[in-house]
């Protein structure tokens, strides 16, 4: 691989997002999201799941003082050892001890990633107070070698690092170093940064390939990447070398596993693999399908790709290529949702992709614009962007309702209220948003990736700036000693006009913009005076650029009916409605109940009409269909056929983020052809 073809996403600093759509995303982040997680962390939201997330905070750090003031003859009390400690029966007499999950120190993590993205676009005095006083409660319980994990410093370190499978330390250990980088590059302040890095020294002597060291790798992944990026950060390459042992590491035989004493996992292959549900049952480059838990697969793949990046690993891309090509072509939903069962949180079979047993959690495809970008950086494909696309506009954005109070775990293509409530296979499928999780990654992932939504957006390499997303911003691109003006201009995601303004006299670097999968055409204005080359599903243009040069291209956005893989069983005879990157769905509040005996016309006209829906301008589709006749009451259960009844019917689809934020009620996205 050559690094000189690598492109690095661009600093937020140098980016400022003004487009319409994803400024409200954001705003919605920083004045609902932020400080209502906030509350949330500190058990403050009545009506919702408690989180104990900065109690734990506040109990370690307790501890410590204690440790402190009465000497080395202190011991910490012991406590038995839990998946998750619930809430007592009276909750105002809570003990000194460790509740939640064994990964709840990373809901505050995640909060202060997306408040240090949230400060890059937009400072805030009162937040940033609020922010470092929330450092400081977490400072307080690093231990003196620098271990940070409330579960073991609360429960007893003689258990430490014992069971890396289940317990998360390392998993909570990469979501503070990413933590600690954002607000880091925020603000310039580096205390929580420090911690994490005494955290990764202790980490780095611990594991590794040395004699001595254990031979272990995170259960739940995330550590790979974050020090991936705290090497960038400190360039020092013991990072590097510990994010490539776990990456290595993995799945080697014997299992490492094994020897934390769990249960054996059963064998369902003449090969004995095992713990695939951690991607751990193959040494990385030999896996060629996603399985287990969607979103620790996809942290792993990213890790593997940032890795494959810095040591320009070719064989290492080719897995990751292979793992990508697996989840597209075979285990996504058409939302760019990931992970088709409930059992496990994880990968199903190739083409097995229920609608009204869906789990597609909503990290998972977080987890999966994560991977996409990083693939980007070394391979500049529109394939990837082109999945960003979709996930972001549909499979991550369903997570969050339209306020941004309320949140989706588990994102469906179909839901009757009614068996969401009484059919137990489908209790993990909720009609309307909660408004917070004992569980809760989801709602923290969500903002901190929509507050740094401009570093998925673009990238660039010393020569050229890849725009993959077209959101409305302004932003810097260095070309050698000077620096470049760009200012892009877009109504996506409801029409494909895009307009560019580039200040930069006397510079010559190229412009790559990405032609989206969803339009077959483009027309860009005055193509002339350019230079153009089409590679790879990106429109390169090079031009000795001006005082001012304006860029104007039109992407056609059509309502357009797609039918998935005959191997896809639930959907035969079933078509869903997409136009430009957004994906569209039937909802009961406009369409009236019994969504299944509605059929869609595929001859028929489409009309586009904006509304507004729930505070949101948004582009609605009726389209011309019919409606099967309800049988009578006393039909018999089972009868001789007949040939049905249908009715005239308009169909009205709304936007698949947009559901279940007018109450409880029906909605699908695969709807039958007449």
């Amino acid at each position: 691989m050559d690094q000189k073809n690598f492109s690095v996403p661009l600093s937020l600093r140098d980016i400022q997002v003004t487009d319409d759509f994803w400024k409200n995303e954001m705003e919605l982040v920083r004045k609902e999201v932020i400080p209502y997680q906030w509350e949330a962390l500190n058990d403050r939201v009545a009506g919702a799941a408690p989180s104990f997330c900065m109690r734990n905070f506040r109990i370690a750090g307790k501890m410590n003082r204690e440790k402190a003031e009465r000497g080395a003859s202190y011991e910490a009390p012991k406590y038995t050892f839990r998946g998750f400690e619930a809430l007592p029966e009276d909750p105002e007499h809570l003990e000194d001890k460790f509740y939640g999950f064994v990964f709840q120190d990373s809901d505050f993590s995640k909060w202060i990633e997306a408040v240090g993205y949230s400060l890059t676009q937009h400072p805030d005095s009162a937040l940033e107070e609020i922010a470092d006083g929330a450092i400081d409660i977490v400072c307080a319980a690093q231990q003196e070698d620098g271990y940070l994990d409330t579960y073991y410093i609360i429960n007893g370190r003689d258990k430490t690092f014992t069971n890396l499978r289940d317990h998360h330390e390392l998993y909570c250990f990469g979501h503070l170093t990413e933590g600690a980088m954002a607000y880091y590059e925020a603000t310039g302040k580096d205390k929580l940064l420090k911690a994490a890095e005494r955290f990764a020294d202790y980490i780095y002597n611990y594991f590794g390939a040395e004699e001595g060291k254990c031979k272990g790798y995170p259960g739940h992944e995330i550590a790979e990447m974050a020090l991936v990026r705290l090497y960038e950060a400190t360039g020092k390459q013991k990072y590097l070398d510990l994010s490539s042992f776990f990456i290595e590491q993995r799945g080697t035989k014997p299992y490492y596993f094994d020897t934390e004493g769990h249960p054996k996992e059963s064998i369902r292959d003449e090969n004995g693999l095992r713990y695939a549900y951690n991607q751990a049952h193959l040494p990385v480059r030999e896996q060629d399908e996603a399985v287990g838990h969607a979103v620790r697969a996809v942290y792993l793949y990213c890790g593997m790709a940032d890795v494959a990046r810095q040591k320009a690993d070719e064989s290492l891309f080719d897995a990751c290529e292979r793992l990508w090509d697996n989840i597209v072509d075979k285990k996504m939903y058409i939302t760019g949702g990931i992970g088709a069962t409930h059992m496990g949180e994880a990968f199903s079979f190739a083409y097995d992709l229920p609608n009204d047993t869906t789990y597609a959690e909503t990290c998972a495809s977080i987890g999966l614009v994560f991977f996409a970008r990083r693939m980007l950086e070394m391979r500049p494909d529109a394939k990837y962007a082109n999945v960003m696309e979709r996930a972001l506009y549909n499979g991550v954005l369903s997570g969050m309702a339209l306020d941004g109070k309320s949140f989706f775990y588990v994102n469906p293509l179909e839901v009757n209220p009614t068996a969401c409530h009484k059919d137990e296979r489908k209790f993990h499928v909720k009609p309307v948003r909660q408004k917070w999780f004992g569980c809760a990654c989801c709602p923290p992932n969500l903002a901190r990736l929509l507050s740094s939504i401009g570093a998925y957006a673009y990238t660039e390499s010393e020569d050229t700036l890849f725009v993959h997303l077209y959101i409305g911003s302004t932003l810097t691109k260095r070309v050698g000693a000077t620096l470049a003006d760009v200012e892009i201009r877009s109504r996506f995601p409801w029409e494909g006009d895009v307009e560019i303004r580039v200040r930069a006299e006397g510079s010559g670097f190229k412009l790559a913009l990405r032609i989206p999968d969803w339009c077959d055409t483009y027309r860009l204005e005055d193509a002339q005076q350019y230079t153009l080359s089409e590679q790879n599903g990106y429109l390169y243009i090079t031009k000795e650029w001006g005082e001012e040069d304006t860029i104007r291209i039109s992407y056609p956005m059509e309502a357009r009916l797609m039918e998935a893989a005959g191997a896809v069983r639930e959907t035969v005879g079933k078509a869903a409605l997409v136009r430009g990157p957004i994906v569209y769905c039937l909802e009961e509040a406009d369409n009236g109940a019994d969504l299944h005996l509605l059929s869609v016309n595929p001859a028929g006209a489409f009309s586009v009409i904006a509304e507004e829906l729930c505070g949101l301008q948004v582009n609605k589709i009726q389209a011309e269909g019919t409606r099967r006749a309800k049988e009578k009451q006393d039909e018999a259960l089972y009868h001789p056929l007949r040939p049905a009844v249908r009715e005239k019917a308009a169909l009205t689809y709304i936007p698949y983020f947009a559901w279940a934020n007018r109450g409880e009620n029906e909605m699908q996205v695969w709807t039958r052809v007449e």
